[in-house]
């Protein structure tokens, strides 16, 4: 990690659409890293807008925001891919390719990283048969249940080992089983040494599970305490 600060560090942060008016006020917290932390709130509360700006999808409207000990604001076109290859997404709505297989739709980071086909085919294989998909991996999305789709794509935002792995609502279509094996997901590339930011309004999920919560309420953020034990 780059110098100075926190791994992730909001300050101040305001966020609007366009001329619309701010959906993300005064928004402030430091991640530390190897950390896991919900994300909760009603819907509308700014959860998925607070996540592009960890991801990178948006520019904050003021405030400061620090990623890897880097000034977001501050990084070139050219920085700022290598900045978002050292993160993980797991989308709301998957956005995996329709016309990859599996296989191709998780190896796809790796290829951009320029990594060996070798190295791909054992690593990509190893992940697709942690995440259950082994017997899968010439399929399309298409031909896949919701639920393997969104382990797809959770494997998809695993498999470069991203040091922050942020998830929107992942186990918001899926039963409390499945709910259950996802996060088992997440807490393994926790263990493995991602900071991990996981938004959901399962509030079954949260009470579950031993993790802090940053707690979004019309769009102002406060941070809560452990909900209970896993």
């Amino acid at each position: 990690m780059s110098g100075g600060g926190a791994f992730v560090r909001f300050e101040q942060v305001g966020f609007s659409y366009g001329d619309g008016p701010e959906v993300l006020h005064d928004v402030s917290f430091d991640l530390e890293p190897g950390t896991f932390h919900f994300l909760t709130g009603p819907s509308g509360a700014g959860k998925t807008s607070l996540l592009k700006l960890l991801y990178l999808a948006q520019r904050q409207t003021r405030g400061a925001i620090r990623l890897f000990g880097r000034d977001t604001a501050s990084l070139s076109r050219l920085e700022a891919p290598v900045v978002r290859r050292r993160i993980g997404v797991v989308f709301q709505d998957f956005r995996l390719l329709p016309h990859l297989s599996a296989f191709d739709n998780v190896a796809l980071p790796l290829r951009v990283a320029s990594v060996g086909e070798a190295q791909i085919r054992q690593h990509v294989g190893e992940l697709l048969a942690w995440v259950g998909l082994a017997d899968a991996l010439d399929a399309r999305p298409a031909t896949l249940s919701g639920g393997e789709q969104q382990r797809l794509a959770i494997a998809r935002a695993v498999v470069a080992r991203p040091d922050l792995l942020v998830a929107d609502e992942p186990t918001g279509n899926v039963d409390d089983h499945n709910a259950q094996r996802m996060m088992r997901l997440f807490q393994n590339a926790h263990h493995y040494g991602a900071t991990v930011v996981v938004a959901t309004h399962n509030a079954a999920l949260v009470e579950r599970y031993n993790y802090p919560q940053l707690h979004l309420e019309a769009g102002k953020l406060s941070i809560l305490p452990a909900a209970g034990s896993a």
